[in-house]
This record gives structure tokens, C-alpha cells and sequence, in this order.
């Protein structure tokens, strides 16, 4: 008895029954395989239009676990998925017939409230670490989406509700033990092996396994002036013109971003209202709750909203507001562009396209990044676009897969129309499996530095399923 593994180079290897059992021996994890209890829970995605099967499955629960899969698939030569949270849009975690470390078992989190750290293990997902270091009136700025994991959102860059008081994800990381290539575990930071953690800081998983997350913390809550103010969509246009003006005037405390959507059914919005398109301002005040309140009023005051329920909430209960409409299982598909200004012709463009979504389930959004992370220069991190700019995310979704091809279509055709607008770069979390030509936007002038370390730390291209960086070497004989 056999299992059938891709290799690297698109061979097959039959893996015999009793080189299985040694593995399996040796983990302290789980070994599953394809007809194993457990197995389509493990190779499941946030993104329902993933539906691959891996050869097998190895659930990690600690780093000589990482070590031992590693070094299993660098001995043969075996493709490798990594699966941390399982959410992103691409579903780089799973291959079909790879061999998938999934460290989703790997939830541990450790605060040192005195150093206002937290260590972090790889398969936590947001809410894990929020729940922890909120217990000590601290955080880390992380994502909107509570359910994302640690991982991905890390090593992509990260950004949310309190970047501009306390700049990106990566901007907060202190160190990290990585797993390499060569099975070694090293520790990344500024002092040691600097070129692996300026690598691991936006770069992706293409340099390793993280097997621990070292941030810094900073006071927060346990409440926040935050919450939504709903506008009708007919009032969008003046409305998002005046929002960029105060995204250009707002203190690093003041987040604001935009949401276009049918009005889900929550309990703030009238019935009346439920279905119809609207335009939706999600803030959050990072700060004083005084000084929040007066940082709002030109946000609060703007048209005749159907709704504004601003108000001091938890931090944690924020942080969760929009998951359940981002629940697993449902079908994505993400279009998304950098804008150093939302021009008019931006805003007309997604304003039409909002009057013909595709599907109650699909919003776009407009995420306004400024504050502290522009104050970190662009080559310090593999992150690029450290100018105050906007995030435009077109988030087609939806469940039945004959709508497929219209709403992938709707949301090619609006990121077709802003781009000669947009600023040339992208965030790397936000490109779909179609987009890995753009690899190089989310990387700037930083693109051929990542490509040496990849060339130092991973030569032959062992962590090739993620948004890849291909090793110098690679690229130099490809254009030769």
C-alpha cells in the first residue's frame, strides 16, 4: 500500500506504507490521510471555490513537528502546502496531491504584560490573540476579520482599525522562529539573521515555516468609540468626496473606512432599508474617548443617515463586527488596487457597479491607510506603499456556482475601469490565484532584494505555494 505525493518538479512519488508509519511515529501530531476521519475538515477553506485534495495531511502541534515535515518533503522533493487560519482568497494552503502542514492545532498565545509582548503560534487565528492580550488592556493592530489567520495576515503586512495610531502588523514584530528550508529553525529579528525577518515582514511564507510570532503591544480598551454610520447610495457621490477629504485631515487615532453593499438585516438598520444599497462608514478611534468623539462630528454630521450607531464598544467585540458576513463556505473572488487619491472617476465607476452587484453577499470596500505607517520608510519592510493611500477591495461573493463566471466578471470589469487611476502597487493578502502576474506590484523596488534571500534561505523553491518569489538564480536563467 502506497500514497501518491506530488514531487517539485510535477512527478509523482508513491510513498510506501511503512516510510508512512515511521512519519507517523515520529509526529507528536496528527498524520490523516485521504480516507481518514478529519480529512475534508483539514483541507477545508474560508473560500468555498477551494475544493482541493491533498495527498496527506500532517496537523502540527509544535515546531520539531514543522521540523520533521520539512525536512520529509526536502529529502524527497515533495510539494508543500502551509496552513495556518486557512483564509486566504488564493487557497495557497492546499494542492492538490501535496503534502499539507496544517497548524491549525498550534493556538498558543503568551503575554508578557510587563513588556507588553505577546508570543504567538502559528495557527491562532485573530481572535485568539485579541482574546489574550485584551485581557491585559493591550493589542497588536491586526485585521477586520476575526476569524483570519495569524500567519497569513502577518506575514502578507496586516492592517486594520488601529494602524494608523500604531502602523501595520509587521511594523509590531519583533521577532520569530522559522522553520527553514534546510529543516534548521532560526530565530529572525533585527539582530539575528536580520535578512530572514526583513524577508518574513511582508514578504509571504516563501521563506520558511513560522512557528512563533514575537509582537509588541500597546495600550487599548477595553473600550472604542467605533461603530457604523449608513447612508442612502443615491447620497454616495458627495458623500465619498467629503470622506476623502477627511481621511486627509484625520488624526492617527480616526479610522474611517468605506463599505458599499445591499443593507444586511441587522437590528440598527429599518426594516424599510433591508436589501437596498447603501453606503456605510465603519470608524473606529483608537484613543481618548472625548477627544474621539470630537474627532467624529464632521464624519457624523455628513448627510441624513438612516443610521448611526457610534458608541464605545469593547475593542474585542469590534474586532469581531464583520465576521457574520464573512462566515467560511461561501464563494470569493477579490479584485483590489492601491489609490494614492479616490479621483471622481473612481468613485462614479464603483458607484455604478454597486447599483448592479451581482449578489446580496458581494461589497466592496474603501480601507484608508495613513498615520504611523506612513512614517516608516518604504525599503524598511518588503511593504512598499508607505504613502497615506486607499485600499479598494472589490469582494465578490456569493454560494450557487453558476453565478461563477458573472461575478468574477463583475469584478474584473469595475478593477478595470479604476485601474489607470490606481497607484501601481496592491496588497499581496488581497490577490486571487489569477493575479500571481502582479506578485511583483505588491513588492515594488523591494522585489529583487526578496529574491536574493529567497535564493540564500530557499534555492530550490521548496515554499512555492503561496504568492511566490522565485529565487534570483531562477530568475536570471529564465531571462537569460
Amino acid at each position: 500500500m502506497t500514497v501518491a505525493l506530488k514531487e517539485l518538479n510535477g512527478g509523482t512519488l508513491e510513498v510506501l506504507d511503512e516510510r508512512l508509519a515511521e512519519l507517523r511515529t515520529a509526529l507528536e501530531g496528527q498524520l490523516i490521510g485521504k480516507d481518514d476521519a478529519g480529512y475534508d475538515e483539514a483541507r477545508s477553506l474560508w473560500n468555498g471555490m477551494i475544493d482541493r485534495h491533498p495527498g496527506l495531511i500532517v496537523r502540527a502541534t509544535d515546531r520539531r513537528d514543522i521540523q520533521l515535515v520539512v525536512n520529509f518533503a526536502q529529502r524527497n522533493s515533495i510539494l508543500l502546502s502551509i496552513k495556518g487560519g486557512g483564509h486566504q482568497i488564493a487557497g495557497h494552503a492546499v494542492a492538490d496531491g501535496a503534502l499539507l502542514l496544517d497548524l491549525s492545532q498550534m493556538k498558543g498565545v503568551h503575554v508578557d504584560a510587563d513588556a507588553a509582548t505577546a508570543t504567538v503560534e502559528p495557527g491562532c487565528l485573530l481572535s485568539d490573540v485579541d482574546k489574550a492580550t485584551q485581557a491585559h488592556g493591550l493589542a497588536v493592530p491586526l485585521g477586520i476579520n476575526s476569524t483570519t489567520g495569524i500567519s497569513g495576515l502577518t506575514l502578507g503586512g496586516g492592517f486594520g482599525w488601529i494602524t494608523g495610531k500604531h502602523g501595520l502588523t509587521i511594523d509590531n514584530l519583533l521577532s520569530a522562529e522559522v522553520v527553514c528550508a534546510d529543516g534548521e529553525i532560526r530565530t529572525a529579528s533585527a539582530s539575528q539573521n536580520p535578512d530572514l525577518f526583513w524577508a518574513i515582514s511582508g514578504g509571504g511564507g516563501n521563506f520558511g515555516v513560522v512557528c512563533s510570532f514575537k509582537f509588541k503591544l500597546h495600550p487599548i480598551g477595553p473600550e472604542v468609540l467605533s461603530g457604523l454610520i449608513v447612508h442612502p447610495l443615491s447620497d454616495a457621490r458627495g458623500l465619498l468626496q467629503k470622506y476623502r477629504d477627511l481621511c486627509a485631515r484625520a488624526p492617527d487615532e480616526l479610522t474611517v473606512w468605506a463599505v458599499m453593499r445591499q443593507a444586511p438585516p441587522l437590528p440598527f438598520i429599518p426594516p424599510a432599508w433591508h436589501g437596498k444599497e447603501v453606503l456605510i462608514f465603519a470608524a473606529c478611534y483608537a484613543g481618548d474617548m472625548e477627544q474621539g468623539m470630537q474627532s467624529m462630528q464632521e464624519l457624523r454630521a455628513l448627510g441624513e443617515p438612516i443610521a448611526d450607531v457610534i458608541a464605545p464598544h469593547p475593542y474585542e467585540g469590534w474586532q469581531q463586527a464583520f465576521d457574520p458576513l464573512l462566515t467560511p463556505g461561501a464563494r470569493n473572488y477579490w479584485k483590489s488596487n492601491d489609490f494614492l487619491a479616490l479621483h471622481d472617476e473612481v468613485i462614479d465607476a464603483t458607484l455604478s457597479a454597486v447599483a448592479e452587484l451581482p449578489d446580496p453577499q458581494t461589497e466592496i470596500f474603501i480601507a484608508h491607510l495613513g498615520g504611523a505607517m506612513t512614517r516608516v520608510d518604504p525599503s524598511a519592510t518588503p511593504f512598499p506603499q508607505r504613502k497615506r493611500h486607499f485600499v479598494m477591495n472589490i469582494h465578490t461573493r456569493w454560494s450557487d456556482p453558476a453565478q461563477d463566471q458573472s461575478c468574477i466578471a463583475w469584478a474584473r470589469e469595475l478593477f478595470e475601469q479604476t485601474a489607470p487611476h490606481a497607484a501601481g502597487t496592491v496588497y499581496v493578502n488581497f490577490l486571487p490565484t489569477d493575479d500571481e502576474g502582479r506578485v511583483s506590484e505588491a513588492y515594488g523596488s523591494n522585489i529583487e532584494k526578496l529574491r536574493g534571500i529567497k535564493e540564500k534561505y530557499d534555492p530550490q523553491n521548496l515554499f512555492r505555494l503561496n504568492h511566490n518569489i522565485v529565487p534570483k538564480a531562477d530568475v536570471e536563467l529564465m531571462s537569460a
